[in-house]
């Protein structure tokens, strides 16, 4: 057999690709990602939604075509809080979103809401009255009951990483657990910064839509767990690296189709949608290149990890 042959056969059994001896480097790349999500949304803050913060959102549509400057103009002189314009594509629809000052009772801050309404209201109806407005909705959430959907929101994010944490190693061994929990947490903060970065709210939607790509992000990872744990019952003599390459290669056609086919889709919902359907296509955009990401190069390191400390354990 020629040296060339004798590589050729190699790399078959290997694998077509070599992840295992990259893992160091997409490692360190994940790490400073993390990192720099986090010094980020520390200095620069996440900024909320009404739904998290308290505030008013009313949605109007026009029968023509009116620039959304004139709106952010009209509703800003009406002496409103934190307002934020969010058009629909045609220019012909819009939501409008501010805040108000909170009362020392609900009753107060409710009275205060209604009268800010009323007066943006009237104000579209007069300014705007040739592009006939019309009011679709008006949505009111009170500062308390905003903070306590905060509250409730992040801890169901808690409570989710902490039930996987469980179930993986109960399922698995609890040398996977610790990946499957990092591949999550390194998605939802990686895609968290990225989102606020682009200078997006987070609301109620959101966090579902991060929630969803935690799911999807552990089915990924379960599926190259289960297959790294099929290749070493086979593969006992080979060592582990060479275990989690051959299961990632083998898997590896099987992933890139299933996110692709989930990607495409989420991109066309963010490019032709609009409103909040379009930011939580796009949230899903961004967790899935990280999420396919993670299950090869922050899960597999995080396995090897250990697995060698497993190994000094048992010989210490």
């Amino acid at each position: 057999m020629t040296h060339m042959e004798h590589n050729q056969d190699k790399n078959l059994d290997y694998g077509r690709f070599d992840f295992v001896s990259k893992v160091g480097l997409f490692g360190g790349i994940s790490a400073a990602l993390v990192l720099i999500s986090f010094f980020y949304l520390a200095v620069r803050g996440i900024t909320y939604g009404i739904d998290f913060v308290g505030g008013t959102e009313l949605q109007v549509k026009f029968a023509t075509t009116v620039n959304i400057d004139q709106v952010r103009t009209l509703a800003e002189k009406q002496g409103l809080n934190n307002v934020h314009i969010q058009g629909f594509g045609d220019q012909s629809e819009y939501i409008i979103r501010f805040q108000t000052e909170a009362g020392k009772t609900d009753k107060e801050t409710n009275d205060r809401q209604n009268v800010m309404v009323a007066k943006l209201k009237n104000a579209l109806n007069t300014e705007l009255a040739s592009s006939q407005p019309e009011i679709r909705r008006v949505d009111s959430v009170g500062p308390q009951v905003g903070a306590e959907l905060k509250r409730n929101g992040f801890l169901a994010v808690f409570y989710c990483l902490l039930v996987i944490l469980i179930y993986v190693s109960l399922r698995f061994d609890y040398k996977y657990s610790p990946g499957a929990v990092v591949c999550l947490f390194h998605d939802a903060i990686i895609t968290l910064g990225i989102f606020v970065l682009v200078g997006k709210e987070v609301n109620v939607p959101i966090l579902a839509a991060i929630l969803t790509l935690i799911g999807y992000s552990l089915n990924d990872t379960i599926v190259v767990f289960d297959r790294i744990r099929e290749t070493e019952h086979t593969f006992r003599d080979r060592g582990m690296a060479f275990v989690i390459n051959r299961a990632i290669n083998d898997m590896f056609e099987r992933t890139i189709i299933t996110s692709g086919t989930v990607f495409v889709s989420a991109l066309c919902l963010y490019f032709f949608a609009g409103g909040t359907v379009a930011d939580i296509a796009f949230a899903i955009c961004v967790g899935i290149i990280f999420g396919t990401y993670s299950s090869i190069y922050v899960a597999a390191p995080l396995i090897l990890m250990m697995e060698k400390f497993n190994s000094l354990r048992k010989t210490a």
